[in-house]
């Protein structure tokens, strides 16, 4: 073989491992995650986790043929919208985010990315999609609540604490949910002889003065609405829920393991997991406006003992049977 053959072969060689690698990252496809909670909140570690695992289970590892660019929001509306405007800048395949106000977020930044949402109550009511079935547009995903589990709290309430003849029901007043969260509670309320007293907070003041006003009448009892400003003031809930000595409901599981009462709520782990099927399906060419919105299967009830026996409270039969116990 001549040199100049030889040394042609050579660079031939040379640079094919480099065009390789160059193509592999081409075909690369690009997820975004806006994510409503601090980088640090254990719960969330551990529903990406459960995300990020049902991906490798059908074929997306991060690194591999997938990047993931993660945003956390840390309940900050400015920071959520900051990152909501970079992770479209990116230009991802599609991004995942979590909660009305992530998704409202989004909606504004796009309407051709793909986004499929998770911990969203009502996205008809909200405006995010036409309808259950068809939702349309670029938006699709797996809605957390529906309003008839608020009925099912009250009911929890009064079983837990039988002497309960009053309930706050306190969330965020600008949530699109409010109304029907209102209009569910109102009506199980009324059945279970307990006066409802609706408390549409805004900020974090608002919720300690509409605790503090309650709690100057007895036989009282707290509702927990889902909502990024209640989750962000978990800590704050369930610390006036204990000051004063108040039976209360919560949505998630980490209000309970912070020292709440009782939650009980959708298996936020299977959801995550759904959501990744949603986001196998349209790296693969599905349109998320073909794709239905999604409602939870499996739920949790979660029972704080300490807690429980700190307010004097014995645990009904019927629901400590059925719920994860945290002693």
């Amino acid at each position: 073989m001549r040199r100049r053959q030889f040394m042609g072969t050579l660079a031939g060689a040379a640079a094919w491992p480099l065009a390789a690698h160059a193509q592999q990252i081409d075909q690369m496809r690009k997820i975004g995650l806006l994510l409503s909670w601090g980088e640090s909140e254990p719960e969330a570690r551990v529903w990406i986790g459960a995300f990020i695992q049902r991906l490798s289970e059908l074929g997306w590892t991060d690194g591999r043929n997938i990047r993931m660019d993660y945003r956390w929001g840390a309940g900050d509306a400015n920071r959520i919208r900051t990152f909501a405007a970079e992770l479209v800048a990116l230009k991802p395949d599609l991004i995942l985010g979590n909660t009305t106000t992530v998704l409202a977020t989004l909606k504004e930044a796009t309407s051709t990315i793909p986004i499929v949402f998770l911990q969203v109550s009502d996205p008809v009511a909200g405006g995010f999609v036409a309808s259950l079935a068809r939702p349309g547009g670029n938006i699709t995903g797996f809605t957390t609540f529906e309003y008839p589990i608020a009925g099912k709290w009250l009911e929890m309430l009064k079983e837990f604490a039988p002497a309960t003849a009053r309930a706050l029901v306190i969330g965020n007043s600008k949530s699109p949910s409010w109304s029907g969260y209102m209009s569910t509670t109102g009506s199980v309320a009324q059945s279970l002889g307990i006066q409802m007293i609706p408390a549409g907070v805004s900020d974090s003041a608002e919720i300690e003065c509409a605790i503090d006003s309650f709690a100057q009448e007895s036989k009282g009892a707290l509702v927990v609405i889902p909502d990024n400003l209640t989750l962000f003031n978990r800590d704050r809930l369930v610390a006036m829920a204990a000051l004063h000595r108040l039976p209360a409901t919560y949505p998630y599981r980490n209000f309970v393991t912070g020292g709440g009462l009782i939650s009980y709520g959708p298996e936020s782990v299977d959801l995550y997991r759904r959501a990744a099927a949603y986001v196998d399906r349209i790296l693969k060419g599905k349109k998320a406006s073909d794709l239905p919105i999604q409602a939870p299967v499996k739920f949790e009830m979660v029972i704080n003992l300490k807690t429980a026996k700190a307010l004097g409270l014995t645990v009904p039969e019927t629901l400590l049977v059925t719920a994860d116990v945290i002693e």
